[in-house]
């Protein structure tokens, strides 16, 4: 009995130990909740910039590879022994200067046989007019006397073509780049001798975004500049824009150029082009600083009243500090520009100068 009233005691005194504990912890708790409730929060200071618009100029500024304007592989139409070659790497030829000569001695013969078949098919063509001036031959004989003389014209057209043919000649003007030919060669009918480029007129190629394309007509000037020429612009003009895109969604567009002897250009050079003639546009914009993320992924804080808002935003093309804005954002909003790293979405703060 007496252990029996030992353990009940025991067990009383472990339930009001308990008990009281629990009460001293819920009355702290209740006095640091009505704590917390008597200390204001101050809200955050910030600085902001209200949304405007600028005037912005469309530049546009790609890299391209300059060619010439023509490029000429000089080849063989008959076949021989190369007699002179009057052409070496870098020379500068006239349309129609001599390049190379072939062996024309079988070429000459022929084109004599051909002129005395002639002749005589004249003469005979001649004596079988007189005849039938009597009706004494008929009109067959005649015809074939006459179909004669056409056929021989024809053999020594084509023996003088043969003829001709021995002297290659520059197609175009130009400088010559490749040279595969020497005297005592035999060539080929067909063979590439060597190549001719006019460099006086180039052509450069870029590839354009499908988003600027649009942009740009026939005729507009652009500027050129070159590594070669630091600090020197040269005037060309869009020649033509090709109507399809390539994987890349990029249009072709050819640029020509009239190359100048101050500052000659080469076929191979690089030239960066700047399109001059883009329209102007009126944007939205905002301090590059004011945007959290990154541009794919933009945000800004917008200020209402004395809470913030994070709202997703679409970047457009930098312009010195600021960037263009898409979407997201109308003109006169504020935005935050110094401290958004801070802060939270519904977030109170305080606007200061």
């Amino acid at each position: 009995m007496k252990r029996i009233i030992t353990i009940t005691v025991t067990s009383l005194i472990a339930i009001l130990l308990v008990y009281g504990g629990y009460s001293l912890l819920m009355s702290n708790k209740a006095q640091s909740e009505a704590k917390a409730k008597s200390v204001t929060v101050k809200p955050f200071a910030v600085s902001v910039t209200t949304v405007g618009s600028q005037e912005l100029s469309s530049d546009l500024s790609l890299v391209g590879t300059i060619i010439a304007s023509r490029e000429v592989n000089i080849a063989s139409e008959t076949m021989g022994r190369v007699r002179s070659v009057n052409m070496e790497l870098g020379q500068v030829k006239g349309v129609g200067n001599l390049l190379i000569t072939i062996d024309d001695e079988l070429k000459r013969t022929a084109l004599q046989q051909a002129e005395i078949s002639l002749e005589k098919a004249k003469k005979e063509h001649e004596r079988m007019q007189m005849v039938q001036v009597e009706n004494a031959l008929p009109d067959q004989t005649l015809d074939n006397a006459k179909w004669a003389v056409q056929l021989a014209e024809a053999q020594v057209a084509a023996a003088q073509r043969q003829l001709r043919d021995a002297r290659i000649s520059a197609p175009i003007s130009g400088t010559v780049t490749a040279k595969s030919v020497e005297v005592g060669s035999m060539v080929q009918a067909g063979q590439v001798l060597g190549t001719i480029v006019d460099l006086a007129n180039l052509k450069l190629r870029i590839n354009v975004p499908e988003k600027d394309v649009f942009s740009l007509k026939t005729g507009d000037p652009v500027a050129i500049t070159t590594e070669v020429y630091p600090g020197v612009k040269i005037e060309g003009r869009i020649k033509a824009i090709i109507g399809k895109a390539d994987e890349a969604h990029t249009y072709p567009v050819e640029i020509t150029i009239l190359n100048s002897r101050l500052h000659p250009l080469k076929a191979g050079m690089f030239g960066r082009v700047s399109f001059t003639s883009l329209p102007k546009r009126t944007s939205t914009v905002i301090p590059r600083a004011a945007v959290i993320g990154s541009v794919k992924n933009a945000q800004v804080y917008v200020v209402n009243g004395n809470t913030v808002r994070l709202r997703e935003v679409v970047l457009g093309d930098e312009v010195g500090t600021n960037v263009e804005v898409l979407s997201g954002l109308k003109e006169g909003e504020q935005v935050v520009s110094t401290g958004q790293n801070n802060l939270r979405d519904s977030m109170q703060v305080e606007v200061v100068k």
